[in-house]
């Protein structure tokens, strides 16, 4: 019976009393069960559990539990009994006899023969002596001493032994010498080493696939390790062993019988059906291809193929191909029946009756056996019951297969006939041949094959006393097939020296009696030959000599018959071949686990590594990031990354690219899953994770690895030794710092053969690739197309509102800023864009930690306006205060306290700047922008580098306390962003261009004054100020480097733009001076591509031979500008407005020009709003069609808000529900939820994420207006007659206002401090004679609904109002043709904005507030400035009245 391993079960916690319990329940469900096999796993579980029960109540000496376990025991039998398996019932029997309880069953399973069946066997069992055999004893092993822990093994089946204790442990507790027991009890407890000793496995089978020559001693060590090998391991080398005869042009003996050997020695459940017809086909190929060869071959295959028959018997392989295998095998192995030579003919007969046993996929042979199931269940139990030691169990198998064949007549006939034939034969003059000839079945199923597989079983355990008593009573006793295969064993007993000299001895002796009792033996001539032959081999001089065979033959020569001496005598002077090799080869020296034990032991230096890069990790804050698919992909469809990453490296995917902006966590991420594999490593055997920074190795391009791994400090035989043998998961970060073309992973030749086994993940910012960056990372194949299946990708997304809250919580728990969580939810509430910032996880870090320094006490948080750059500039403030503050509690040397304390008499935070901005300048000059520096002081000592990195204590000084990090020789900022700010401030620093005290103290805070963080000296002097003269710099990186594709450095100049009018002055007099010397012309690309960004406008510009080459120019305004003779070559106009631009004899090689998309619906569009993010767009898109719906019966309008993805213009959701136009759309501050109107007299909220309606608002009339407040807990909405206040989160309404009835109200928007709401109102119908048209714009009080001002002057129906993000001011749109600006302080109108023709239905600030835009019945949308009130541009194209009119959050 197979037991599962139960020594680390949950069952151990248990009582006695309750595993007995839980056996019940087990032995009670298989009682019930209706499948046998589902019946028979519940019986093994029921076995398990009372083992273990009885152990338990045996230590507690609990009697009473004992007897009830041995009451469960004969239950057990019976069911066992019940389901047919009468060998496992008889054992349940016995052990429950043991406790006690004896049933009727017991004596009904007795093993006992009767007397009266002995009598009715007549000459069917034969004596052997007594003292032949006598006691089963242990199988042999070559191990004397047991290797210790860590320690060298002498030998291959040294290390066989071992692993097959350990793969045995739990069965031989009671049968091991102490030594043994000693050695596994300490293994056991030791993981390490037995995973050690697993892996040397591994490593002699990967040395036996290198071995070219695989000579028969290398195949010998192989096959000595087979019984032990787990599945995948064994497969791995029966692949190998498989390999080889397929491939060898002349038969390799010794790999043909290891493959033999291998299949004999293989483990339960090793073998699949599919490997054993895989293997028996190539051996039936080389079979027909070897008939003019040696029988020699002949013999060698027939053997082999008989052992893969025999384990495919064992595992009950069925569906061979008739026609192609099964019929063809038969017939060749019926031809060899007539061959001369005896040891073929028995081989053959043996293969013919193991392929007996394997049914073809012919379904009449399952017809011819009525009792098949009988036969196979006597097959098939055969090897499993001899190992559980049952020999009567296994005699009563053998009967089955008899009484099977019983109702087949012809069969029976076959038997009788060979029966018969054998004891007619006589010893004169038939032949060995002949006699084999005559007693050989070929064409049918004989009970002498199972006989002799269960005789192998019994050796391989070393039951000897259960093999005589097989061979003396089974009923093939007299067979000759059988008399063959036992005499063969015993020959292979006696010759092999592992086996004690009394167990040879005994073994020769059983072959002299078989000689000598003809009565019970029979006088089969080809037998007695075969006895002589298999004697004279023992006693030749070339054999580990036996002296019992020469003194036996001797004795046989001096005591028979004359003629029985003749034919001995004949028998010596043939000298007949003997085929049989029973003693292996001596292994090969060295071994192959020599050589695998001489590696480099890699384990202690990636020991090391693990630790090191474990602790650098530390506890920083960590939130799990999350992801899309591409870059197209909608932020909507997102998922967690590191599930996706786990399912890549659970594939056979090979590269993994990681995508996201600047700042947006790659690196982090990176360095968490590198902690991640790390913890999860298994030594060994395990994938190693190596983190390669990219900018730091020279070249990666080729060799990375080995480079990466001499930088962990590896000796170059490890690096070998993990080139050949190990497998790694490359986490490749910053691939674009190092400026690469080069496809990594084909560069470095991954994966192919003789190099690296790697899976590669590979992080690159997204914004420095193109549109055709997939050739820069695919695998490619040798035809250098993609490889399918082999590349993912994924993209980081910005903060979702939960990670940023988590990332809150985290930050204060491990920091514990002057702020609580609380404190920054409110600030990024209400501070206007923060919320967008925060998104991207660097500035997160940055925000949190500048925040409190960056809001002045008593300034309302809803008017402070906080950019990327404002962020930066605090950060590195902050960071250079807390590094003075760290190096004035130093204890300095006099040297560096002098040169400290002149660094903070000149101001140190802006020494420290000018530091930053000197070292960032130099790294892009120098350097191309390569991030990473190396300065060696012999080396570098005279160049650039030494003026950053030299041993001076200013400059030590200033490195200590600036944003960087060293690691050896090489130097960088903490962060990439970090350098690109540090050159964008070479390029302008505010301080420098602003006006400057003289010559008092210089200022070193450029935000607050109030914050006790404040660098500015608190004295009383008086300060004078002088302008400072501004103008082309030619020393300034704009000059010498072009930064038009490096769009983080980009972004900080384009926000010093719309910040500093200097700066923008300054960049316009770069394009100026481009006009008469072309050295400017690098200056004045970037300074156009940064003016455009920043928005700034070109109409009606005279930019006549200006010289831009390269500058982008995507959605810049050119209306009407004068670019004749400009060198505009390489310069991109995607997306640029140029109506009237006059282009005359431009250079424009090479431009580029691109058009915006637009959105064709299929009905009118009511509405539309872009996300907070700009990263959405909703549309309100109205219904000609009339429905019917089912649920309410009655006919509706059905009308739906579509979502679109910015970044590719797909359709994200289509939302459905509302019954009539949806006249208005707003996005919450977040951008997670969406609020409609609709004519339809509801206000629905939507999630954007999910795409459903999550609350409804009713009212009985139209929405015509929605606004969210900027904290997005309440909405307004403007319906006819009414305006509704309502909480976003009950649905419940706050309160309303009222309108007369002639009026409705048309639009609400919130002010951005969110304590009042401005309403604009229509006329529903012509006033009455004398009554006016005039509508109001009209301001009211939030938390009382009052009116606060009433805004008079349009003089009709007004369609929308709006504040700008400062609050003061409000734009209204009218059907009076005007759009009017407000003071919202005085009510006054400040400016009429008159040029449409007709009614003005939208209008819309811009996100800097300078902007207005407006849309009308004139099918126009106009763009005014809003101090001037000049119209810059009109945008004609669509082709009926423009209702909505909205910004992106950009402005651009």
């Amino acid at each position: 019976m197979v037991f599962h391993n139960f020594v680390s079960s949950p069952r151990r916690s248990l009582s006695p009393q309750h595993v007995l319990d839980l056996a019940n329940i087990y032995l009670e469900n298989a009682s019930k069960a209706q499948h046998p096999d589902i019946a028979i796993v519940l019986c093994y579980d029921t076995e398990v559990a009372l083992i273990q029960a009885k152990k338990a109540a045996k230590r507690s000496k609990d009697q009473d539990v004992l007897h009830r376990i041995a009451t469960a025991y004969m239950e057990l039998g019976r069911e066992l009994d019940n389901r047919g398996r009468s060998s496992e019932a008889r054992e349940s029997f016995k052990k429950a006899e043991k406790g006690g309880v004896v049933g009727p069953s017991l004596e009904a399973s007795s093993t006992t023969v009767p007397s009266e069946t002995k009598q009715k066997r007549g000459n069917l069992t034969a004596a052997i002596p007594q003292n032949i055999f006598t006691e089963n004893i242990n199988p042999p092993s070559i191990v004397t001493k047991f290797p210790k822990v860590d320690g060298r093994l002498l030998n291959t089946p040294q290390l066989a032994c071992c692993l097959g204790l350990l793969k045995a442990s739990n069965s031989l507790d009671n049968t091991l010498e102490p030594i043994a027991r000693s050695w596994l009890q300490a293994v056991e407890r030791d993981e390490d080493e037995i995973e050690r000793l697993k892996v040397l496995s591994l490593e002699v089978i990967r040395a036996y696939k290198r071995d070219e020559i695989k000579d028969a001693k290398v195949v010998a060590e192989m096959v000595s390790l087979t019984p032990v090998l787990e599945k995948d391991m064994f497969r791995d080398l029966l692949n190998e062993f498989y390999d080889g005869v397929d491939r060898s042009g002349l038969l390799e003996f010794h790999q043909l019988d290891g493959l033999a050997q291998l299949i004999q020695g293989a483990d339960t459940g090793c073998l699949d059906a599919d490997d054993l017809v895989k293997i028996l086909g190539l051996l039936c190929t080389r079979l027909r291809d070897t008939h003019q060869q040696s029988q020699k071959h002949v013999y060698q295959l027939t053997l082999t193929a008989s052992h893969v028959l025999d384990a495919m018997a064992d595992t009950k392989v069925s569906g061979l191909d008739r026609e192609n295998l099964h019929e063809p095998l038969m017939s060749y192995l019926d031809s060899l029946k007539e061959s001369s030579d005896p040891y073929l003919v028995y081989q053959a007969a043996y293969a013919y009756q193991a392929l007996l046993c394997v049914p073809d996929d012919e379904t009449l042979w399952q017809a011819a056996f009525r009792r098949t199931d009988k036969v196979i269940r006597g097959l098939a139990g055969l090897v499993k019951a001899v190992k559980g030691l049952d020999l009567n169990g296994f005699i009563d198998g053998l009967k089955d297969i008899h009484q099977g064949l019983a109702g087949v007549s012809d069969v029976v006939h076959a038997v009788k006939r060979t029966y018969d034939g054998a004891l007619s034969l006589t010893g004169g003059g038939q032949g060995l041949i002949n006699g084999l000839k005559e007693g050989f079945s070929f064409k049918h199923k004989c009970a002498w094959y199972p006989a002799l597989r269960g005789a192998d079983a019994l050796i391989q355990n070393g039951e000897f006393a259960s093999l005589k008593k097989l061979v003396c009573d089974a009923p093939c006793r007299l067979d000759p097939a059988f008399q063959w295969g036992v005499c063969q064993r015993l020959g292979e007993i006696a010759a092999n020296p592992m086996w004690d000299t009394p167990i040879r001895q005994n073994a020769v002796a059983f072959l002299g009696d078989m000689y000598r009792n003809d009565e019970d033996w029979s006088q089969d001539a080809g037998i007695k030959e075969w006895i002589l032959v298999i004697l004279m081999h023992l006693a030749s001089p070339s054999e580990s000599a036996i002296q019992s065979a020469e003194a036996l033959l001797q004795e046989l020569e001096a005591n028979t018959s004359p003629q029985k001496q003749i034919y001995i005598q004949t028998c010596r002077e043939r000298q007949t071949s003997y085929p049989l090799k029973v003693v292996p080869p001596l292994l090969a020296s060295p071994s192959l686990l020599d050589r695998v034990q001489n590696k480099p032991d890699v384990e202690g230096t990636l020991r090391q590594l693990r630790k090191r890069r474990l602790k650098e990790q530390g506890t920083a804050v960590y939130i799990h990031p999350q992801a899309k698919a591409t870059l197209q992909a909608s932020d909507g469809q997102r998922f967690a990354l590191m599930e996706k990453v786990d399912e890549f490296l659970d594939s056979s995917q090979k590269v993994f690219l990681l995508l996201g902006d600047s700042g947006a966590g790659k690196s982090t991420f990176n360095r968490h899953l590198e902690c991640e594999l790390w913890n999860k490593y298994k030594k060994n055997t395990g994938r190693i994770p190596l983190h390669i920074n990219l900018p730091a190795i020279d070249k990666p391009e080729q060799d990375m690895i080995a480079k990466q791994l001499r930088k962990a400090e590896f000796t170059e035989p490890e690096i070998r030794e993990l080139k050949v043998h190990r497998s790694f998961i490359l986490i490749c970060d910053g691939y674009d710092e190092t400026q690469q073309t080069h496809n990594l992973y084909m560069s470095n030749r991954l994966n192919q053969p003789g190099e690296w086994n790697v899976q590669m993940a590979v992080s690159c910012r997204s914004e420095y690739i193109g549109v055709d960056y997939l050739d820069r990372f695919q695998p490619v194949d040798r035809n250098s197309q993609p490889g399918p299946g082999l590349f993912q990708e994924a993209v980081i997304t910005p903060f979702s509102p939960d990670q940023i809250r988590g990332y809150i919580k985290q930050y204060v728990s491990v920091h514990q800023p002057l702020w609580e969580a609380k404190d920054y939810e409110r600030a990024l509430d209400i501070i206007p864009g923060l919320n967008e910032l925060v998104r991207n996880p660097f500035l997160m870090a940055l925000s949190l930690e500048v925040l409190p320094r960056m809001v002045d006490p008593g300034e309302h948080l809803s008017v402070t306006h906080i950019t990327r750059v404002a962020l930066y500039d605090h950060f590195i403030e902050h960071w250079l205060e807390r590094g003075k503050k760290r190096l004035s509690e130093k204890d300095l040397s006099p040297q560096a306290k002098a040169a400290f304390e002149s660094l903070i008499d000149e101001g140190f935070a802006q020494n420290g700047i000018d530091f930053l901005k000197r070292l960032s300048a130099a790294i892009y000059k120098e350097q191309d922008g390569h991030p990473i520096v190396k300065y060696s002081r012999f080396k570098d000592g005279g160049s650039w580098k030494a003026e950053f990195f030299s041993r001076e204590d200013e400059k030590h000084l200033l490195r200590e306390a600036c944003p960087l990090t060293r690691n050896g020789n090489q130097h960088r900022f903490i962060h990439r962003s970090l350098l690109e700010y540090g050159i964008a401030l070479a390029v302008f620093d505010p301080n420098d261009w602003r006006e400057k005290p003289l010559p008092t103290t210089l200022s070193e805070r450029r935000g607050s004054t109030g914050s006790e963080y404040s660098f500015r000296d608190h004295d009383s002097a008086q300060e004078v100020t002088a302008p400072v003269e501004q103008g082309p710099d030619i020393y300034s990186p704009l000059f010498w480097r072009y930064f038009v594709d490096d769009p983080s450095v980009l972004h900080f100049l384009c926000e010093r733009a719309q910040q500093e009018p200097v700066f923008k002055r300054q960049l316009l007099d770069y394009i100026e001076h481009s006009k008469l010397d072309k050295k400017w012309r690098k200056a004045a690309a970037n300074a156009i591509t940064i003016l455009v960004r920043a928005g700034v406008q070109f109409i009606s510009e005279d930019l006549r031979g200006i010289q831009i080459p390269g500058a982008d120019l995507s959605f810049g305004v050119f209306e009407s500008a004068q670019l004749q003779d400009a060198d505009l070559r390489q310069v991109s106009f995607r997306g640029a407005w140029l109506h009237q631009a006059d282009l005359s004899r431009a250079h424009m090689k090479g431009a580029r020009f691109g058009e915006l998309p637009f959105l064709k619906e299929d009905n009118q569009v009511k509405s539309c709003a872009y996300s907070p993010d700009g990263k959405l767009l909703a549309v309100g898109i109205t219904s000609n069609t009339l429905t019917l719906d089912p649920r309410r019966r009655r006919i509706i309008n059905s009308c739906v808000i579509r979502l679109y993805s910015t970044s590719n213009w797909e359709r994200v959701w289509t939302l459905t529900d509302h019954e009539g136009h949806v006249n208005c759309l707003a996005f919450s501050p977040r951008g997670d939820r969406i609020i409609s109107g609709s004519n339809d007299g509801t206000v629905r909220l939507w999630d954007t994420e999910a795409g459903i309606c999550i609350r409804i608002m009713s009212d009985q009339r139209g929405a015509n207006g929605v606004a969210f407040s900027p904290l997005g807990d309440t909405c307004a909405s403007a319906h006819h007659f009414r305006m509704h206040v309502w909480d976003v989160k009950t649905g419940e309404c706050r309160f309303s206002i009222g309108i007369s009835d002639s009026r409705s109200y048309s639009s609400v928007a919130y002010s951005p401090k969110g304590d009042r709401i401005a309403s604009g109102e229509w006329l529903l119908y012509e006033p009455a004679m004398g009554h006016t048209r005039a509508c109001a714009v009209r301001l009211w009080d939030v938390k009382s609904g009052t009116c606060l001002h009433s805004l008079s002057g349009h003089n009709d129906s007004i369609w929308e109002v709006v504040y700008t993000l400062r609050g003061d001011r409000i734009a209204s749109s009218s059907t009076d043709a005007t759009v009017r600006i407000w003071d919202v302080e005085t009510g006054v109108c400040c400016r009429v904005l008159t040029g449409h023709d007709g009614p003005v239905f939208s209008v819309a600030f811009s996100p800097q507030g300078d902007l207005i835009a407006s849309t009308g019945d004139d099918k126009t949308v106009r763009i005014w400035d809003a101090e001037t009130g000049t119209c810059h541009q009109i945008f004609k194209g669509h082709l009926d009245s423009v209702r909505r009119v909205a910004f992106s959050p950009k402005g651009n």
